[in-house]
């Protein structure tokens, strides 16, 4: 489930620290993590006693946070930005490019991955065939030397 998909039903009050990781899949630990490394545009909620309340823009945010992450982030970098955030209007030209360059940086990744993939795709194929085949036992064996199939 997409967090967009479930913040629309948070509490007026807000939802404590606990409701917050249940609904974010984030742990507590990681919530209290986020809020002391300063990760958050603006300072969590707090009642009378201290305890922390999450907004739904709070719950956007770290739904943010959670993709940068996710998506090879670092957390130097994730902090960067909420500081532009927060320091308002002036340096959306920065942020753009903290973020041109993060996207950059993942589609370099894709690429390895997609690589990666068609090496896979290609052993899958070739298992499949010898297999179906009744042939299996001519693919590639390290122990067998090297006049065996490579596949």
């Amino acid at each position: 489930m997409h967090i967009l998909d479930i913040v629309t039903d948070v509490e007026p009050g807000g939802l404590t620290i606990g409701q917050a990781a249940q609904r974010t899949g984030l742990s507590v630990h990681t919530l209290r993590f986020y809020e002391r490394e300063g990760m958050l545009p603006a300072a969590v909620r707090r009642g009378p006693d201290g305890r922390r309340f999450y907004t739904d823009d709070d719950l956007q945010w770290l739904e943010i946070c959670g993709n940068f992450r996710a998506s090879g982030m670092p957390l130097a970098t994730i902090s960067r930005y909420v500081s532009l955030v927060r320091a308002g209007t002036g340096n959306e030209a920065e942020r753009l490019e903290l973020l041109r360059e993060h996207e950059q940086r993942v589609l370099d990744q894709i690429g390895k991955l997609n690589e990666c993939l068609n090496l896979i795709n290609h052993k899958v194929k070739a298992y499949s065939e010898r297999l179906e085949a009744g042939t299996a036992g001519q693919l590639w064996n390290p122990l067998s030397g090297p006049d065996d199939n490579a596949d």
